[in-house]
């Protein structure tokens, strides 16, 4: 095996934004707070959605909320940053505000609301044209009121100008600012915004601390493991909706918080993830859906186990998608404070998670108890050390060497009476670490192998609670030529050998 010549090296050595995943170090100016509260099914979620693409805020999916011609499918606050016009502000999505309903989930929901108006420094309420008047609203308004704030009234489904003429009705409840809007088409959104904008011109917002994203860290597992329980441990505060009733939270709802030594963090509760052949049509499947494409836009992940239930085949699909999305990874096992144990038990446990869970043999298991608070303290630290070693790097100069004496130890053996040949190695990714091979035939290399190699790369660097992809790809002729120069023509000597005589 021969060291690549360092204009080779470099080649595969280059780092891209996407590669790297860096993250903004910086921290902004506290940003002021607007609140979309309103009944349900009013389209709280569908105008969410259509500030966020206004703003340009999503740039992995776009539409971040769930939505769905049901009422109630928003139950917690969702927060997320939208800039107009120069003017950068933190939205909230808000659950349908209804106490006429004799249902705990409902208070709690109704309750959250009453938090977001608190929190806010501007108001959207949002009604619909053609709605009668409901005693739920008319509660509502009475808050808004009370809280003295900049209220803005948006109109939504006037989908035509003679709708529009309809929002007028709204006046009857003595605001001043009406907006006929259509979240669904997009019409009289500028408009709103503008509005928003020039409210929180006159808000001085001096002395508040924002933080950026930071690292996004997805709380996922079956339903009913303790997700939000979890997260509200976390932030030190009821932000979430807890329920011994499994599927209470249907959405993907990120908190940013900033700890005590400073570092960043995004709090993604998701929904719980039931077997495929349980998931029901309608509000569950979205749900779902929201917890896989937040575990793709997530930089960690933690597994949450029940740890009175023990490890269950849904577990360990989930931790099946954690691999598949390449995420970093931690396992937690909650509701210790429940668990009849011994010295003993938690060596157990862990040895039966390498025996059952191989695949994930590389995530860190913590014990812990979301209810107690029992080491709930060491999730950030330990967040922060696999996220840490996802975007570790190794040189590609001391990669070949150790190329060199792993292939010496343990060859790749033959196949179809061929012999594998390994030319180089070079580290191409990070998030998780990628490393590509150039060899001779890719089809070659045994699978057996590939985690041999696997193995090895863990014991020179802290790979841990990460993922390592391999790639074999085959040598170009460009690559052997910018490795051993070009080939000699016939009957001839090459470039390189011409100068050696």
């Amino acid at each position: 095996m021969r060291t690549p010549t360092r204009k080779v090296r470099e080649k595969h050595d280059v780092r891209s934004v996407e590669d790297t995943g860096d993250l903004p170090s910086s921290l902004e100016e506290r940003l002021p707070m607007v609140a979309i509260v309103g009944r349900p099914n009013v389209g709280k979620s569908t105008l969410f959605n259509r500030l966020l693409q206004r703003g340009g805020s999503i740039q992995r999916f776009a539409g971040k909320a769930l939505v769905h011609e049901k009422a109630g499918m928003t139950r917690d606050r969702r927060v997320e940053r939208i800039e107009w016009e120069n003017q950068a502000f933190l939205c909230t999505d808000t659950g349908g505000f209804d106490t006429e309903l004799e249902d705990p989930l409902l208070e709690s929901v109704a309750e959250q609301a009453r938090i977001a108006v608190a929190e806010a420094d501007v108001i959207v309420f949002l009604t619909a044209v053609g709605e009668e008047s409901h005693p739920a609203e008319r509660e509502l308004i009475e808050i808004l009121r009370r809280s003295k704030k900049p209220i803005l009234v948006g109109v939504n489904k006037c989908d035509n100008v003679r709708l529009d003429h309809q929002s007028g009705d709204f006046f009857r409840h003595g605001f001043d600012s009406i907006f006929p809007v259509s979240a669904l088409h997009g019409r009289g959104v500028g408009d709103l915004l503008d509005a928003v904008t020039e409210e929180l011109g006159r808000i001085d917002t001096s002395g508040r601390s924002y933080a950026s994203g930071g690292i996004q860290i997805a709380i996922v597992g079956r339903q009913n493991v303790g997700k939000s329980s979890l997260i509200n441990r976390l932030l030190g505060e009821e932000r979430l909706i807890e329920s011994a009733l499994p599927g209470t939270t249907r959405d993907a709802i990120d908190t940013t918080i900033k700890t005590a030594d400073g570092e960043i963090y995004t709090l993604i509760d998701t929904a719980g993830i039931r077997r495929r052949g349980k998931v029901e049509r309608g509000f569950e499947k979205l749900s779902v859906l929201s917890s896989l494409m937040a575990m793709r836009r997530a930089h960690v992940a933690v597994l949450l186990v029940d740890g009175s239930v023990g490890l269950t085949a849904q577990d360990a699909r989930i931790a099946g998608y954690c691999l598949d999305e390449g995420l970093a990874c931690m396992i937690l096992i909650n509701k210790w404070d429940l668990v009849e144990k011994d010295h003993l038990t938690a060596d157990r446990i862990t040895k039966s998670l390498e025996r059952e869970w191989s695949f994930l043999r590389y995530a860190p298991v913590l014990y812990v108890s979301a209810l107690t608070g029992q080491r709930v303290g060491r999730v950030f630290e330990l967040a922060r050390r696999v996220y840490d070693n996802a975007g570790r790097r190794i040189a590609t100069a001391r990669l070949n060497d150790l190329l060199e004496t792993w292939v010496r130890r343990k060859s790749p053996p033959s196949r179809r009476n061929r012999q594998p040949k390994i030319s180089y190695i070079a580290q191409t990714g990070i998030h998780p670490p990628r490393f590509t091979l150039f060899v001779n035939d890719p089809e070659l290399f045994h699978f057996s192998y590939q985690r041999y190699l696997i193995n090895r790369i863990r014991e020179e660097e802290d790979f841990e609670g990460t993922p390592i992809r391999l790639n074999f790809r085959a040598k170009s002729k460009r690559d052997r030529e910018e490795q051993h120069g070009p080939a000699a023509p016939a009957g001839g000597k090459s470039e390189r050998a011409k100068k050696r005589s």
